[in-house]
């Protein structure tokens, strides 16, 4: 299903034994559009490290009626993993780190997906928190900023950014696939995108109550002329 990252912040974190943190943040890659590592925030169960990276390999689905994730790890083995500085960016040898302890395999030799992406050689990571307000920058200018994220809770794939248009147009949210961006600018704090700005502008508006159901995705994609994610998957 897919969900918003937003949402998921401040979701309780268990392990096997006993609960551990609370979810703090995500770090997900943007030449694969994965979720890579959930932030937990252990200081309510004790005082260091007080955040730790998880991965996917570790949890499944949310839990949303509980608001929790449940890992396949003991207390002990995440009380002893490696701390991070949320504050600099995920460096690969952290990461390194984090894999030779958990025994989780290393992502970053999985081909990109993103078409002519870049050899992803750069071993920062970053988190989902800290993108959230880069302005949107389209074709011809500048159109909103990011409010948020899109993810399948099944294999943790961003399948969306949430677009606020701002004061362009008050209150109107839209949607648009990270394979429509064609850099993130982390010095400028900006997203480009290969859309022109009214074409963002007059796209199927999103509402955060609904969730995003196949039909609206089908009308998203039919508008924008791009070959549909799940047409290919079928393959």
């Amino acid at each position: 299903m897919l969900r918003s990252l937003k949402d998921l912040e401040g979701f309780k974190i268990n392990a096997s034994d006993g609960g551990v943190g609370r979810v703090r943040d995500f770090y997900f890659d943007d030449a694969r559009w994965r979720v890579r590592y959930l932030v937990a925030n252990t200081q309510e169960f004790w005082e260091t490290p007080n955040q730790v990276l998880i991965s996917p390999v570790s949890f499944g689905r949310a839990d949303w009626p509980s608001r929790e994730f449940h890992l396949a790890l003991t207390v002990a083995k995440v009380q002893h993993s490696p701390g991070i500085d949320c504050a600099k960016p995920v460096s690969r040898q952290l990461e390194q780190d984090h894999s030779l302890y958990y025994g989780w395999p290393g992502w970053w030799n999985e081909p990109s997906e993103r078409p002519g992406g870049p050899d992803y050689g750069d071993p920062h990571l970053r988190s989902a928190q800290e993108v959230t307000g880069y302005r949107i920058l389209a074709l011809d200018e500048a159109i909103g900023h990011v409010d948020d994220f899109i993810v399948d809770d099944a294999t943790w794939t961003i399948r969306y950014l949430v677009v606020d248009t701002g004061i362009w147009w008050v209150g109107k949210k839209v949607l648009l696939a990270p394979l429509w961006v064609d850099q993130i600018s982390w010095a400028e704090h900006k997203v480009s995108v290969g859309v022109p700005r009214e074409a963002i502008r007059n796209s199927p508006e999103w509402t955060p109550e609904l969730p995003v159901n196949r039909e609206y995705e089908s009308r998203l994609y039919d508008y924008y002329g791009r070959p549909a994610y799940w047409v290919d998957a079928a393959k």
